[in-house]
This record gives structure tokens, C-alpha cells and sequence, in this order.
């Protein structure tokens, strides 16, 4: 290894250390920012209603002058998933990566309605050398085998030595998904230069032994088809596109009519299929209706690939077992082959399903993960890595504490001294590399989660979470009335309203309570002379709080509506105005007081006149002859009659 100048190199990670997704890397080289991979995290069960994790960029905005660009790796969500954000952060920043992750970069970028500039979209391949000006730094890629095409491992050249991010990888060479003689050609070149730090990746690092390879994989799905003459239901991850081609490979050559589920998963197939990473004949893919009477997409000959994030497969079979889906019901005379591994987080979720699903259906095979094959390197590949680079630091990334720390002891056993060589580094710490030696962890930079829950990101916050989990666990407590703010008296009676809180409904009476103590407040604050209403609240849900705490011993969140009503404002009199803003209402004349005299004559003419109709019998009238021009003038005049009547 050659050393032309000093150099000081920073590497800090803004997420996928301790943590499984969201990676996102920053290696700094005299003072030019390289940025490894962008992605999300998807939430665990406790985080009620939040979509994805985005990583917190405000270390990259504090510098954004010194960004170099961003360099994705693959296109799986937990490397690439948060590039829209970067793009709307950094619109001037250049974006690397392959042929297929790019597209699927665009297409994130489309549907997330972000504008970019194609100019700034810059492919790359095993072969690209990216120099950075006059600074001695050049990026260059490297191919690795992984369960989605297109994946590279990025190396750094710095003078002091390569840094090596492998991203996701493994040695497996039955995949055939890697140009396994140009990647040993292009890591063993990285190693003869001198390679100051490996950035490996750590969330296989506690699989020992062998995996379940390719060909017992398809020998044993294949055994399934052989054995079915039913509808089979397959559930997959949206991002195994390697597992999703083996189905449906498999598929046709049984002659299969092939379902897929999951919008993104059809968006991410059609997109495979126009660039030719996947084939699929468009003749056996099938648009399933929605069922009715007449349509129940219980065609024998189909074959239905469930597919989703996480937990997505897992409530998807849940809606289909409780013939909720409107897609597909589960029979007994299914067969249900799982192939998702439950998540960190999902364990609990998929031991229900499949309860759920055996209730209904009991043709159902699990996979386990000895007999999947894996898309991580294991231990033997990472001791085969570390020994063909012979790194000066490993630095695992991606992957929980646990994992890092399983590399670390793989590092040791062959040959590294952890107290010199090996580091477990965290989120936000800056590992200082001064002349091509480690000096320490030099200041710290601002990392968190940004939670996003539909269009709203970064508004979810800890006092969000903090309340949707009391929803889930206590429910609420919903107060209203109405209060006249003049008198200061309570109109209507206090109404009690509970979601999610059950002990009223067992104890009906505890509705009294809550009134009595509510208008033991009222009182207080109804006394003053003038009305806080914030206050008013505020002891309402402290005081209701507390007794509900010292009755039910539960924690509801309370929420008190105080409508302020004032019924003397409620009725205004109409005033019609003209043109000019002044009252147009015609003035109705005063009735003049009636006299005996006068009041008695008016009932002679009355008497008269009536006895003049009974003595005289009118000749049947002629019907007039009625045009239609007479009708419509009849109702105009009605009309004109009615508007002057309600004017008056």
C-alpha cells in the first residue's frame, strides 16, 4: 500500500447499525462526503400505524456542500427505499447505481410524485471507475450474488487504503446470479492495493453450516405440484424476486395459470419483464375479479403468489382464512406452502395465521430456514471474504447489535485482535482514520427515526406513539356538553362517550360518577367572573383521570368538548338588502282599531251575502280553453306571488 499524502477519512453511520434496514452509510474523505445506500425500516409491532422509518439526514444537510453522491447497491427497500427523500433533500446531488435498481429508483421517485433530473440518474456496472476530481478517490463497483439482480458491492480508493461496503452478498454459486470471476478478479485486485476498512454486512453472521441450496428448493416445490391437483397459495416477500421467478418457473412447466398480489410486487414484475430480468409468459399471468355469485377464482389449475413487506403475506392469508378478501377465500381444498420467515416483530403474527389458517384449511406446508435458501452471507462466507481482502479494520454494518457482534467473533477467529482491529460501531459515532490509522471516535452525529404515517412524515412522533398505544391498551374517554358562556350555566347534560373502554359497560352506574365529579368542576370554573377554558379542560381530564385510575385501575385517554352556546344568538332575524346595503323590506301598515258600529255592519254584509249565494244557483261554468302559454303564465305568477307573500 502505497501513502502519497495524508489523508483523514470519517465513516459514520446514520442508520443499519444495531438495527435491521435503513442503512445508510457516510464515508468522508478530506472533507468530500460519499454516501452509501439510502433506505427505510419498516415499523415492529408497537409502533400503531406508522408505514416506514426514514433515517435522519441532518448530518447530510448541515454539509451538503461536500456531498460527493449517493451510491445505492441493490434495489431491496432497506437500501434504496428512502432515495425519494434524499432526491427531494439534495435535488443537485448525483444518484449511482446499476441498471435494474435505477429503474426501480424512477419508479419509487414517479410514484411518490418526486421530480428529478435524469442527467443526475448515473448508471453503473463492474466496470465503472468514478474519479473524483483531483483528489486521488475513485469509486468503483463490484458484482455480487443476491436475491435481486443487479446488486454491487461499492469500493472506495483512497490513498490510504480501499474501503469495502459488501452491502448484502453471498459465495452461493448454485444462484447463478453473480459473474463470480469478475468479482474474485476485482476483490483480489482491491486487496493487493490495501484495504484500510471492511464495512461487511452482519445479519448472517449467526447461520452456521450449510443452507438449503437451489436445486432441493426446486426439487421440493416441485414435489408439491406433483402432489396437488388443487389451487395452491404461496406466500413470498415482494423483494425475493430470485424466489418469485423460481415459482413461477416452476409453475409453468406444470402448465400453471399464474395470480400475483401485491401492487407492488405487480409493479415490480412488469418492470422486471420489460427489461428482461424476469420471464414470465403474459399468457399465464391472470387478473383475478372481484368475487361475487358468479365468480369465486377457485380455479383448480391457479396458482396465487401472496406477496408483501414484513407482515403484509401474514394479514393478507388472515383475510383470506376469515373469507374477508375479495380476491381469494381459503377452501379445504387448498394447499398453502409458506415460504416467509416471520420478521423480528412478526413472530406473534404468524404463529396466528397459521392457527387461523388450519381451522380452515390443513394442506399446509412451512418452510423453515435450513430449507430456504440464503440471501446473507453465512459464517464460512464471511471468514472467506475477510481472508481474500485481509482487511486493517472490520467494521460490520447491517444488522442488530447481535449480529455485529457474531462478526466480530468470526473476525477474531481468524486472526484479528478485537481490541485493535475490530469494531462494533453504532449509529451516529464518527470513526476518525488519520494517515491509515484508527485515532477514535471524534464527536457524534444527529440520527434518529423519522416515522411516517401515510402523507405524513415526521409528524408522528414519541407523544403520537405514546397515545395510539394507550388507545390500544386503555381506549378513550370522550366528555361533551354544551355551556352558555353569558350565563354560565350547563345547557345540555354531560354525555359520556367510551371506545375501548369496557368497564362502563359492566358497571353502567360508574356513568353517574363520572357526572357528579365533572360537575364538581363545572361549579368551580362556572363562579368566576370570566371563563378559562383551557384550564376548564385541563382539570376536567385530570380529575376524570384520576378517578377512573382509582376505580377501574385503568388509564384511558380522557378527551373533554366544551361547546360554548349561547341560545339568544342562535335566532337572527332575516334582512333583505338591496344594492345599495339598505333594508328593502316593504313596511306593513298598522291595522287601524274597529268600532262596535263598524264591527256590526261588517257581519250584516257577511249575512247577506250568504243568503244571497244560497237563494241564487249559479249556471254551470264553461271550461276555458287552456294553452300553454296561459299555464306557464299562471305559474310565473304563483311564483312572483309567493316571493312577494314571503317578503312580507
Amino acid at each position: 500500500m502505497k501513502c502519497f499524502t495524508m489523508s483523514k477519512i470519517n465513516f459514520v453511520s446514520l442508520g443499519g447499525c444495531q438495527e435491521n434496514g435503513k442503512n445508510l452509510y457516510v464515508v468522508e474523505v478530506d472533507s468530500k462526503i460519499f454516501v452509501l445506500d439510502c433506505g427505510i425500516k419498516f415499523p415492529t409491532s408497537e409502533l400503531y400505524g406508522v408505514d416506514y422509518i426514514l433515517p435522519d439526514m441532518t448530518y447530510l444537510e448541515n454539509n451538503k456542500k461536500n456531498i460527493v453522491g449517493l451510491f445505492i447497491t441493490h434495489g431491496h427497500e432497506a437500501s434504496m427505499g428512502a432515495v425519494f427523500d434524499f432526491v427531494k433533500r439534495f435535488p443537485q446531488v448525483k444518484v449511482f447505481a446499476s441498471h435494474f435498481t435505477l429503474a426501480l429508483i424512477k419508479d419509487l421517485l414517479d410514484s411518490k410524485n418526486v421530480k428529478y433530473n435524469a442527467e443526475k440518474m448515473i448508471e453503473v456496472n463492474s466496470r465503472t471507475n468514478y474519479k473524483i476530481g483531483t483528489t486521488g478517490v475513485t469509486v468503483s463497483f463490484f458484482n455480487t450474488a443476491h436475491n435481486i439482480p443487479d446488486s454491487y458491492g461499492i469500493i472506495i480508493h483512497t490513498v490510504d487504503g480501499n474501503i469495502i461496503y459488501t452491502s448484502n452478498f453471498t459465495f452461493d454459486q448454485n444462484q447463478h446470479q453473480a459473474d463470480y470471476l469478475s468479482m474474485f478478479n476485482t476483490l483480489v485486485r482491491a486487496s493487493k492495493e490495501g484495504v484500510l476498512a471492511l464495512l461487511p454486512e452482519s445479519l448472517g453472521a449467526l447461520h452456521e453450516g450449510t443452507r438449503g441450496t437451489i436445486f432441493e428448493f426446486k426439487q421440493r416445490i416441485e414435489n408439491i405440484f406433483v402432489q396437488s391437483n388443487n389451487r395452491l397459495i404461496f406466500t413470498l416477500f415482494s423483494d425475493d424476486l430470485q424466489r418469485i421467478q423460481q415459482i413461477i418457473d416452476i409453475a409453468i412447466s406444470f402448465n400453471r395459470n399464474i395470480a400475483v398480489l401485491g401492487r407492488k410486487t405487480q409493479r415490480t414484475i412488469d418492470l422486471g419483464m420489460k427489461m428482461g430480468y424476469l420471464r414470465v409468459p403474459e399468457e399465464r399471468l391472470v387478473n383475478l375479479k372481484f368475487i361475487d355469485e358468479k365468480n369465486k377464482n377457485e380455479d383448480p389449475n391457479l396458482v396465487v403468489l401472496v406477496t408483501g413487506e414484513r407482515h403484509e403475506p401474514y394479514y393478507m392469508l388472515q383475510r383470506m382464512a376469515t373469507k374477508r378478501d375479495r380476491l381469494i377465500n381459503i377452501s379445504e381444498k387448498d394447499n398453502i406452502i409458506v415460504l416467509t420467515q416471520p420478521y423480528p416483530g412478526t413472530e406473534k403474527m404468524a404463529a396466528r395465521t397459521l392457527d387461523m389458517i388450519f381451522r380452515v384449511c390443513t394442506n399446509v406446508t412451512t418452510f423453515t430456514s435450513d430449507l430456504l435458501p440464503e440471501s446473507h452471507a453465512n459464517r464460512e462466507e464471511l471468514k472467506m471474504m475477510i481472508n481474500l481482502l485481509h482487511p486493517k479494520y472490520i467494521l460490520p454494518v447491517a444488522g442488530e447489535y447481535r449480529h455485529q457482534y457474531a462478526c466480530i467473533q468470526i473476525a477474531n477467529c481468524v486472526g484479528f485482535d478485537v481490541n485493535n482491529n475490530l469494531m462494533i460501531p453504532d449509529n451516529g459515532d464518527i470513526y476518525t482514520f488519520t494517515d491509515g490509522n484508527f485515532t477514535g471516535i471524534h464527536g457524534s452525529a444527529a440520527v434518529g427515526e423519522i416515522m411516517n404515517d401515510g402523507d405524513a412524515v415526521g409528524d408522528v412522533g414519541s407523544v403520537v406513539m405514546r397515545d395510539r398505544e394507550l388507545l390500544g391498551e386503555s381506549g378513550v374517554v370522550l366528555l361533551y356538553t354544551n355551556i352558555n358562556p353569558r350565563t354560565k350555566k350547563v345547557i345540555t347534560p354531560l354525555q359520556v362517550v367510551c371506545k375501548g373502554f369496557g368497564y362502563i359497560q359492566i358497571h353502567p352506574e360508574f356513568k353517574e360518577t363520572i357526572v357528579e365529579e365533572f360537575n364538581k368542576v363545572a361549579d368551580k370554573y362556572l363562579s368566576q367572573t370570566r371563563i378559562d377554558w383551557s384550564e376548564f379542560k385541563s382539570d376536567i381530564r385530570n380529575s376524570v383521570s384520576r378517578l377512573i385510575y382509582k376505580q377501574a385501575d385503568a388509564s384511558p385517554i380522557i378527551i373533554p368538548v366544551l361547546i360554548s352556546t349561547d341560545p339568544t344568538h342562535l335566532i337572527k332575524p332575516s334582512i333583505d338588502m338591496n344594492a345599495n346595503g339598505k333594508n328593502s323590506s316593504k313596511k306593513v301598515p298598522a291595522k287601524k282599531a274597529t268600532t262596535k258600529k263598524a264591527q256590526v255592519k261588517k257581519e250584516a254584509k257577511v249575512e247577506k251575502k250568504a243568503e244571497v249565494k244560497k237563494e241564487i244557483k249559479p249556471k254551470a261554468p264553461r271550461k276555458p280553453r287552456v294553452t300553454k302559454e296561459k299555464t306557464e303564465v299562471k305559474k310565473t305568477v304563483k311564483k312572483v306571488v309567493k316571493k312577494e307573500e314571503s317578503k312580507a
